[in-house]
């Protein structure tokens, strides 16, 4: 059903239900009867009020429909017993009073509404398929009961006005009595089933679902209780059953509206509080005047008056113990309401317990978000990361929270950070790594020990943020060193096949050369003397360019000139085998390690061959200085330029440079537009033994190891 048609049907079923309680208020002030004049009436219209409210609102929802049904069934059947009272002291047919009453009758006992709305509340659905059994249950035990007392004399005796005489007795008393007493017995047991549907759907569901079932289950509780208390203490118990059965109906119309609906905790916990209260002081007082005073002297009493001393006494007593008092059920109901609320000891004893052992990010948030809610009683938490100016939420209590994403955060002030009642910084060593905030639930603010909690937990939270990000970056690290090896692994690969290749294809095939013309001398020797010299010739020439190619390949692998004169002659020789002009400027440059010296040799020879490659023709420069501690190289050309990072993406070139540069200690960055040329940057870090006179020179132990 649409919300249009429902509107109008559920409007037209309440205004049946207000002209049934008009008919009866009438029929009640003619024959002086004020209380079924107006008695029920405020319990009924709220039934039917707040049904028609969501029937109109929440048409799917059966709960509104079962509240318009149990008030207007109820109102026609107080309509049919006042006009039955009225036909009978009218002196009307006696007949039209027995049918009006047993209409009455047949309405009043059809309760299967009120156990339906035990099973079906909040949504109107049931809690799942199991429970169809009880709701076909429901409906047979109300139809058999209604059958029954609508063809027996049972039921209709113990509601029609005295008098009257049953006009439809198809089932004996005899049969009917015993069968109805059964029937009551059943139906006890269907309302404690819907009960019990009520409360496996409360275990089962979370968030929304159980605050609603606890405006239900608050308001009906409260009405139970306080109408036991009335018939206890009063004659007239229907006083308070009037005054306090419409909170039901409203504050489940509230609860399926959702309308404040999470302020239903802070309304029970004070419930309860005011209750506990009330009994302390009942108790003091029935101890303090009715039994010191059974028990003390005439001095003590006067008669059957109470003692004005005890009295006082009895004020006196509640007076200094009302604090101390209000504060343990205070923290009574808390813990009934809102679960496990740890003092701030504890608190901090079970967050240093907890924070002890991990520091993954995705597992001490949580944790802390969860410690934050539960140490200050908030109805959410959240902690966050600090991430340039604005802060990120990294985790929140409960789950299903939803903080905003990001919030703007101007170092050393706390954000508005909205939904929140109090945000704290997290700092360490005067440097902001995040935040914490809660929101309270309604009706409750952050106490000063609550505050004074959160600010500690914000002082422990500084150190473990600020290990977190260190381990975040670590693992940044670390990820980087593995490629970085892989790649250097890579690198050593290529290189070695390209020396087994170079190998191969040249000093390789020149010996095999040489030796097949040593055979063909040997052959010819004593022979052929002018063919033994001009094989003699050829071998001489043969074994020089074998000799050549070697040369090459070693200075390929490690350059004599780099091991006999340093970096600025290898380089300035290499600058000179390239096609455009290069110059190369040396500052202050000594000798060093031969790891340093080879590393950024072939850096520069890299950046010089990348120059020849990608800007023939340009004018290229090349810097090496010794700049306090560090040996630094620039290469810069005046090419078209690149991008940097498409290059990087593109080519292994500058990755090996970086990488080679990164083994020792260095680093290396480039800088290029496109159309603005190219600069190659480098430097590393020499080691304290070298950094005062340029290092031991290695000299004498290169020339051993070359052999040159």
């Amino acid at each position: 059903m649409t919300t249009g048609p429902a509107r109008w049907l559920a409007g037209g079923l309440l205004a049946l239900t207000v002209g049934a309680l008009a008919v009866s208020a009438g029929f009640g002030v003619a024959i002086g009867d004020l209380a079924d004049a107006f008695g029920f009436a405020p319990v009924l219209l709220a039934f039917a009020g707040v049904g028609a409210f969501v029937a109109s609102h929440r048409p799917r929802n059966a709960i509104g429909w079962l509240f318009l049904a149990q008030g207007l069934g109820a109102a026609l059947g107080l309509a049919g017993l006042t006009y039955a009272k009225y036909a009978m002291r009218s002196g009307a047919p006696p007949g039209a009073a027995s049918w009006a009453a047993w209409v009455a009758v047949f309405f009043i006992e059809a309760l299967f509404p009120l156990f339906l709305i035990l099973l079906l509340y909040p949504d109107g659905r049931l809690p799942s398929r199991r429970w169809r059994p009880a709701l076909w249950l429901i409906l047979a035990a109300n139809a058999l009961l209604l059958t029954v007392a609508a063809t027996s004399d049972v039921a209709f005796e113990g509601a029609a006005p005295a008098g009257l005489a049953a006009p439809v007795t198809l089932i004996p008393h005899r049969i009917a009595g015993p069968l109805v007493s059964d029937l009551e017995v059943v139906m006890l047991f269907l309302f404690l089933l819907s009960a019990a549907g009520c409360v496996v759907r409360y275990r089962r569901a979370s968030g929304v679902v159980r605050q609603q079932i606890k405006w239900f289950a608050y308001a009906g509780i409260v009405a139970a209780v306080g109408f036991v208390a009335a018939a206890q203490v009063s004659s007239q118990p229907v006083i308070a059953f009037i005054v306090l059965v419409p909170f039901v109906p409203v504050a489940a119309g509230v609860a399926i509206m959702k309308y404040r609906l999470y302020d239903i905790d802070v309304v029970i916990s004070k419930t309860i509080v005011l209750g506990l209260l009330a009994a302390f002081i009942t108790a003091v007082y029935v101890l303090v005047v009715v039994g010191l005073g059974s028990l003390g002297s005439g001095s003590l009493h006067a008669g059957s008056q109470p003692n004005l001393g005890l009295s006082i006494l009895a004020t006196a007593v509640v007076a200094v113990a009302f604090q101390p008092v209000r504060e343990r059920m205070q923290h009574l109901a808390n813990r009934l309401v809102f679960g496990r609320r740890a003092t701030p000891y504890e608190a901090l004893s079970d967050f240093a317990g907890r924070m002890g052992g991990a520091y993954a990010a995705e597992d001490v948030l949580p944790r802390m978000a969860r410690v934050l809610a539960e140490a200050t009683g908030a109805g959410h938490a959240v902690v966050w990361l600090k991430d340039g100016a604005e802060l990120v939420a990294g985790a929140c209590w409960p789950a299903d929270a939803r903080p905003p994403a990001r919030v703007a955060c101007h170092d050393g002030q706390a954000p508005a950070i909205t939904g929140a009642d109090r945000v704290g910084l997290v700092r360490y060593q005067g440097e902001t790594l995040g935040a914490l905030s809660v929101s309270k639930r309604p009706g409750e603010n952050l106490t000063p020990v609550e505050d004074k909690l959160m600010s500690d937990l914000a002082a422990q939270a500084g150190l473990l943020l600020r290990n977190i990000g260190l381990t975040q970056q670590l693992q940044a690290k670390l990820t980087e060193l593995q490629a970085s090896r892989r790649r250097v692994v890579a690198a050593a690969d290529d290189q070695r096949r390209r020396i087994e290749r170079d190998i191969h294809d040249g000093a390789q095939q020149q010996l095999l050369a040489i030796a097949a013309k040593l055979a063909e001398a040997e052959s010819v020797a004593g022979q052929d003397d002018e063919r033994e010299r001009a094989l003699v010739a050829q071998l001489k020439a043969e074994t020089s360019s074998a000799l050549q190619i070697l040369r090459e390949l070693a200075r390929g692998i490690y350059p004599p000139l780099l091991a006999d004169q340093g970096l600025t002659a290898a380089v300035s020789t290499q600058a000179g085998k390239a096609p455009g002009p290069v110059e190369v400027t040396a500052d202050r440059l000594g000798r060093y390690p031969a790891e340093i010296e080879t590393a950024i040799y072939f850096c520069c020879v890299e950046a010089l061959h990348n120059a020849a490659r990608h800007a023939p023709g340009s004018a290229v420069r090349v810097s090496l200085a010794e700049d306090r501690g560090q040996v630094t190289f620039t290469v810069t050309d005046d090419g078209p330029g690149f991008d940097p990072a498409a290059a990087a993406a593109a080519g292994s070139g500058l990755r090996n440079m970086s990488d080679r540069l990164a083994a020792l200690g260095g680093s290396c960055q480039v800088g290029s537009r496109p159309g603005q040329g190219t600069t190659v940057a480098g430097r590393i870090g020499l080691p304290d033994a070298a950094a005062g006179n340029g290092g031991a020179d290695p000299l004498t132990d290169r020339t051993r190891r070359n052999g040159s």
